[in-house]
């Protein structure tokens, strides 16, 4: 009988702040080579970019390796500690019970950290020719760097604008063409599309749908956007609508409001005709309404601009305002 090879096992561990391109390439270079890969995620508290994102991030990115979290607030530089490399040390056997052969990287520290394992470094794409990137660039700059950010990272860098307002402003036809202009995705109002199928006789149960849906096709087109996100609506408007057609908007829907988070909000004036589309029906109200979003923006400290004009005059405007968001 043949007599059974171990397995290998190797290790690459970084902060991954945040993961980009060239980290991916490292992981499955390594990958490659070994028949168990652990990737450690290190992360201390006082660090920009919390640790549990890029935890998740490299899970997603990596569902078949060991990948795992380390906190131990460990000394960043040798010259923080006398005895950094023991710290060390310990952290990754403590985190790798069944031992390593092969530590991959693409740094000089790891020939030091090899040799105290009393393993193999194998360096993989030190002078950056395969990926040309670093985090640091990104952090400083990931609008000029976009295409070395993996899909799921870039919602973090996404800027996120809001077109808000009320019936018949022109939101849908300003979302798309901006969506066009900056080649990017646009995020539909979820609730035009319900109520095209059920009618405008709303329940809390529909309005809880609304809200579901809205943050459900805005979280998947993140995933596709090109450095901003085009958001027709958002919760705030279902919440003014729940006010308006139920005694009060379900509690929820008012909280999660709360937690999304938006860079700029473009409030659009009633000042352009009021058009009847077969699910539009309250053109009287639009002032009431204009003033009550205004009013929640404000209570709420958000980051607003009133768009106002012709189509055209307010396209020119969102694009001025959008460009001053994406300025590094």
């Amino acid at each position: 009988m043949a007599k059974r090879m171990a397995r290998t096992r190797g290790l690459v561990l970084g902060k991954f702040m945040p993961p980009h391109k060239g980290h991916i390439h490292l992981i499955e270079t390594a990958a490659k080579q070994v028949d168990e890969l652990t990737v450690m995620v290190c992360s201390i508290k006082k660090e920009p970019i919390l640790g549990a994102f890029r935890y998740a991030w490299m899970k997603s990115l990596f569902p078949k390796l060991r990948v795992i979290h380390v906190t131990d607030e460990n000394p960043q530089f040798p010259v923080e500690h006398r005895f950094f490399w023991e710290i060390w040390i310990d952290t990754i056997r403590r985190n790798c019970p069944n031992g390593l052969d092969f530590f991959f990287s693409s740094e000089l520290y790891g020939d030091e950290l090899a040799q105290r394992l009393n393993i193999e470094h194998i360096l993989v794409d030190l002078e950056r020719k395969a990926v040309p990137i670093s985090a640091a660039r990104i952090r400083n700059a990931p609008y000029q760097n976009w295409q070395f950010i993996p899909e799921v990272v870039r919602p973090f860098y996404l800027k996120r604008v809001v077109l808000t307002g009320p019936e018949s402003v022109g939101k849908s036809v300003l979302a798309e063409k901006l969506g066009a202009y900056f080649k990017t995705s646009f995020v539909e109002e979820y609730g035009r599309e319900y109520c095209e199928k059920v009618g405008m006789d709303l329940t809390p149960i529909d309005f809880a749908h609304i809200a579901g849906g809205q943050i459900l096709k805005e979280d998947e087109a993140a995933l596709k956007a090109n450095k901003v996100l085009i958001c027709d609506t958002d919760l705030i408007v279902t919440q003014i609508w729940a006010e308006i057609m139920l005694p009060e908007c379900p509690l929820w829907i008012t909280e999660m409001s709360h937690q999304r988070h938006y860079d700029l909000y473009f409030l659009l004036k009633p000042d352009i005709p009021w058009v009847n589309d077969g699910t539009r029906a309250f053109e009287e109200i639009r002032p009431r309404q204009f003033e009550r979003l205004k009013e929640e923006l404000e209570s709420r400290n958000l980051n607003y601009v009133i768009i106002s004009g012709d189509f055209e005059e307010r396209f020119q405007k969102a694009v001025s305002e959008i460009e001053k968001l994406l300025v590094e």
